[in-house]
């Protein structure tokens, strides 16, 4: 009975209510067609979260394909564990870190070998080279001249003379000029550069040119002579301010040793220098003996083309001094070989002579006097005819 009271009370009540709203001019029915029934709410609402979702994917889709495009040269699938095809198959271990480098050691500081030896042995280098001149000449003999860079004229008049000689009785005779450099470092000189182009005849090192470095000069000569000339059977050093007789040289080597052979002006017992005001002072703590052993002058001496890498292996054992004759004798005297007399002592001339056609004949070497015409020596010196 309750029940029915308050369903008959709730029917009265919305008859009343919409009675009402007529007389008040409103249709209540309109005012609830306005609002969506609960469950259209929710599809509406459903509906704005899907477009905001889909939205932020996009923009998240946008960013990712950026990203892996630019990583995508980098990409490795090792390194993350992932097999062919994209699937992980295990992560690799930790691959092993690249020991830290080392600090580039710094050089110890420069410490000179004192006024009476030199930097020997060391490494030179050639800055202007001929490597090929001995293999496509084949000389017989080569003349290797020690000369200052800037000393061109001294250079010519060789040319013009005894250094112009390419043929004697028939042998090949090669000419080169062994120079180092002005100051150190320095850069190319453009007239040794065009002088070398002219004339194909010059080797420079990039040792400092001057007196005290003579042994290092003729050491690189050797050095030079081992790598790109060890077809020739000879080679000389001969000095610029020598008179050369290129065809009484050649006659003398016909006959002598192709092994183990350095000739030239002799010297044997001499003693060593102990007085500092010399020009060649060595004192006893660089060199005790009394002596020398025997050794060719520097002037101009003739070896075989097996010696320049024997006395350069000797050098490693014998301490470089600056007078380069003495140093070069001293390196014989490790190899136990000793110097060969030449066939006449008059051979290798120390004076100098006044020009005789006959006498000069007779010569291999001999030092010249600084007022000599040289070029007019030459010219009389090969005119035809008797020599005596």
């Amino acid at each position: 009975m309750t029940e029915e009271r308050g369903k008959e009370g709730r029917k009265e009540g919305r008859k009343e209510g919409r009675k009402e709203g007529w007389k008040e001019g409103r249709n209540p029915g309109a005012e609830d067609a306005g609002k969506p029934p609960d469950g259209g709410r929710w599809c509406s609402s459903s509906r704005r979260r899907l477009v905001f979702v889909l939205l932020v994917l996009a923009v998240v889709l946008f960013f990712y394909n950026a990203t892996v495009k630019d990583l995508l040269p980098a990409w490795n699938p090792a390194k993350w564990g992932l097999a062919s095809g994209g699937q992980r198959h295990g992560v690799l271990p930790p691959q092993p870190r690249a020991p830290p480098a080392r600090p580039t050691p710094t050089p110890p500081p420069y410490r000179s070998p004192g006024p009476y030896l030199v930097e020997y042995p060391s490494e030179y280098h050639f800055l202007i080279n001929e490597p090929t001149a001995c293999e496509r000449r084949k000389p017989f003999l080569v003349l290797m001249v020690p000369v200052a860079p800037d000393d061109r004229a001294h250079r010519d008049v060789i040319r013009s003379t005894w250094g112009g000689e390419r043929r004697a009785l028939g042998r090949a005779v090669a000419l080169f000029f062994l120079m180092g450099l002005h100051a150190a470092p320095a850069p190319p000189d453009e007239r040794l550069l065009r002088e070398s182009r002219e004339h194909g005849d010059l080797l420079q090192s990039d040792f400092l040119d001057s007196y005290k470095n003579l042994t290092i000069k003729t050491m690189v000569m050797l050095e030079w002579l081992d790598a790109h000339c060890r077809g020739a059977a000879y080679a000389m050093k001969v000095d610029t301010d020598m008179f050369l007789n290129v065809p009484k040289l050649v006659g003398m080597l016909a006959s002598a040793p192709r092994t183990g052979y350095l000739t030239g002006r002799v010297q044997g017992g001499a003693a060593v220098h102990r007085y500092p005001s010399s020009k060649w002072f060595l004192p006893v703590e660089v060199y005790p003996a009394a002596h020398y052993p025997r050794y060719a002058l520097g002037m101009g001496y003739v070896f075989s083309s097996d010696l320049p890498r024997r006395l350069l292996q000797a050098s490693r054992h014998v301490r470089a001094v600056y007078i380069e004759d003495v140093y070069l004798g001293m390196c014989m005297s490790h190899l136990g070989i000793g110097p060969t007399d030449p066939p006449s002592w008059s051979y290798f001339q120390v004076e100098p002579r006044r020009y005789s056609r006959c006498a000069y004949s007779q010569l291999v070497a001999m030092t010249t006097h600084p007022a000599d015409d040289r070029l007019w020596v030459w010219e009389q010196f090969k005119r035809p005819g008797q020599h005596c």
